[in-house]
């Protein structure tokens, strides 16, 4: 099937109808979201996103759903090392959990739109400079290994250069004033330390992002498909950061999984590049659900040598 201008429309339609019930009408008011709702929430976002990828089968053929389940699966993957990140950074400026789903509701939706234009990007620039392959393939080859050399991530707002900037020019309130962005006072508006929360959430995901989609244009060309997996990756963020918020620490080995699993398809992107015998996108699939179990069963059997890790990288 070949996708034409009413297929993204529609698609785009959905993703905006489940944004606007998901806000609008599951939580219209703040709450804490505890770990079942969570969990509830986390098995709707991917069963439908299972769903899609039924239909990509149906519709569009086998290749084409390994594709996105493929691409699915490394940004959903990837994005676990994204939530370390979200939890430290929530709890150094201590907003209360009730708030959390907001600033994720905003960040992600903003997140949307900077993967639709790295997305549309990245695939021009490889579809016109062949030779752009090899540049991202070494690139993500070299982040699998810096990620497996650096320590824990560190949370400090006011080295963020973005951070530095809005401040210059923009006023921003000693506390937090419940869930809202901005208040005025005398007559002046203040944005509040929320919504620095926000400028960062953003700013983490586009920094994410530059890892994350060439690891996805090394397993497909295809704009809707990249787009799509992308999309159902991210809106199944919130839900899983909260479902997971209290156990991710115990995955210490899972660092390990995420930086093999970009240097595999850095290398696979240099090799497909090279080589007119392509690396099957079963295989790849395989290979990249493989490194994902061993690297949490790893976890989970030998938590004593994760946590004597934890000790060593914090000192």
């Amino acid at each position: 099937m070949e996708i034409q201008l009413i297929h993204w429309i529609a698609f785009l339609a959905f993703v905006f109808l489940l944004l606007a019930l998901d806000l609008g009408v599951f939580h219209r008011k703040s709450h804490e979201v505890k770990i079942k709702e969570a969990l509830i929430w986390s098995a709707v976002w991917i069963t439908m996103a299972l769903v899609f990828n039924y239909l990509v089968y149906l519709y569009m053929g086998k290749v084409k759903a390994l594709e996105f389940l493929a691409g699915y699966l490394i940004e959903k993957s990837l994005s676990v090392d994204n939530l370390f990140v979200f939890i430290m950074l929530f709890s150094y400026f201590n907003v209360e959990p009730r708030y959390q789903h907001k600033v994720l509701f905003w960040g992600i939706l903003g997140a949307l739109v900077m993967r639709a234009i790295f997305i549309f990007a990245g695939v021009a620039l490889l579809n016109n400079f062949h030779w752009l392959i090899y540049i991202f393939g070494a690139f993500l080859v070299f982040t699998g290994f810096k990620m497996l050399s650096q320590g824990e991530a560190n949370v400090d707002p006011d080295k963020n250069p973005l951070v530095r900037i809005f401040k210059r020019f923009f006023p921003v309130t000693s506390e937090m004033h419940g869930g809202k962005f901005f208040i005025r006072q005398n007559a002046r508006l203040f944005a509040t330390p929320l919504f620095v929360v926000l400028i960062i959430v953003e700013f983490t995901d586009l920094i994410f992002a530059v890892d994350s989609i060439p690891a996805i244009l090394a397993i497909s060309n295809d704009t809707f498909i990249i787009f799509t997996s992308n999309v159902f990756a991210i809106l199944g963020l919130r839900a899983l950061y909260f479902a997971l918020a209290g156990i991710t620490r115990y995955f210490y080995y899972l660092k390990y999984g995420l930086a093999a699993i970009l240097a595999f398809v850095g290398i696979k992107m240099i090799f497909n590049g090279i080589s007119k015998n392509k690396i099957p996108i079963d295989i790849s699939l395989a290979v990249i659900f493989g490194i994902l179990l061993i690297s949490v069963l790893v976890s989970v059997f030998f938590p004593e040598k994760a946590k004597e890790s934890r000790s060593e990288v914090l000192k």
